[in-house]
């Protein structure tokens, strides 16, 4: 009698986290945990930067057009935002991280490639857009790093500065990733 008793307070506080969570909303996300979160509509979140009225930096968080077709109201953990080595204050993404061995590195390992599928998924769809494929790159970089940067240097991907505008990058690899456990 009391497992079922049990079993109903967690029944009915689950509901209630959930009620109290509710929508995620990007603009309504602290900037803390903007980046690597998905809206509820399965949306990208990404911050923004623009000045103020007296000239000082803000940040914001808002919706971006980049669907993730299978995975929805996500704000990513602290555990996989520091396992893959990325970083939540970085505005915009860029390719050129791939051309940085620690961050290949981190993304590849079990750690971060194994359970941390949305930042996974991010990153194999802009490594597709430089025509690169995530899975054979990680096991590159698993076996000889150094090989791993100049197959993707011969790929035609090159590190260059970041242009303005990289979210088209981003918009541009939209295509749905295969989850880590396709690989």
């Amino acid at each position: 009698m009391s497992s079922m008793k049990f079993l109903c307070i967690l029944a009915c506080s689950l509901i209630f986290i959930q009620g109290t969570l509710g929508e995620i909303i990007c603009e309504e996300l602290p900037t803390q945990v903007c980046s690597f979160s998905i809206a509820s509509s399965g949306k990208r979140c990404l911050l923004e930067n623009y000045q103020d009225k007296d000239g000082k930096v803000e940040y914001q968080c808002r919706t971006s057009e980049v669907v993730v077709e299978r995975m929805a109201e996500h704000i990513e953990t602290d555990e996989c935002v520091s396992a893959c080595g990325v970083d939540r204050n970085t505005v915009g993404i860029s390719s050129d991280a791939f051309f940085e061995p620690l961050f290949t590195a981190k993304l590849c390992s079990p750690a971060c490639y194994q359970n941390c599928p949305n930042i996974v998924d991010l990153y194999f769809n802009l490594a597709a857009g430089e025509g690169v494929y995530l899975p054979s790159l990680c096991d590159k970089q698993r076996s000889n790093p150094h090989r791993a940067m100049i197959e993707l240097m011969s790929n035609g991907a090159a590190p260059g500065p970041v242009a303005a505008g990289s979210e088209n990058l981003i918009a541009s690899a939209s295509s749905p990733a295969p989850s880590p456990s396709d690989f």
